[in-house]
């Protein structure tokens, strides 16, 4: 009786912690429902908030996440499409190197955009809020056992 008690309680924790986690961004895609210009001027807000910027610098940066928005969401579509079409394949090494090369190229170029627009103190401060939000999204995947 005892081991029986036992064995069931063993079952029903392997079962309950078997359970995938459907966390709360399940099903969504880019944003959710948000336009393009909710999400530029959202990230604005946020980097205002953390960096105290200028009206004039708060302009800039609005034009730099609505482009950035824009392609985000260009690119998502685009592949949306081509799943729904079932056109989609995984792509091959050579076609993930030119995906990484070029999104590094994105990134360094939004980097002296950036540079451009915040003084030396908020560029500093900006590059540590998004390492830190780097490496926070890196830890996610790594707990949700994807690659990162």
């Amino acid at each position: 009786m005892k081991r029986l008690v036992i064995l069931m309680v063993l079952l029903t924790t392997i079962g309950a912690t078997a359970q995938r986690h459907q966390g709360s961004r399940t099903g969504k895609g880019f944003n959710g429902d948000m336009t393009t210009e909710q999400v530029a001027t959202l990230k604005t807000k946020k980097l205002t908030l953390a960096l105290d910027l200028t009206q004039r610098q708060q302009q800039k940066i609005l034009e730099i996440n609505l482009a950035q928005a824009e392609k985000r969401k260009a690119k998502y579509e685009e592949i949306k499409a081509k799943k729904e079409n079932g056109e989609w394949k995984k792509p091959t090494s050579d076609e993930r190197f030119e995906m990484a090369n070029a999104r590094l190229d994105e990134q360094i170029a939004h980097q002296q955009q950036m540079k451009e627009v915040l003084t030396d103190e908020q560029y500093q401060t900006w590059k540590k809020l998004s390492l830190k939000k780097r490496m926070n999204g890196k830890k996610k995947m790594q707990e949700k056992g994807r690659r990162g």
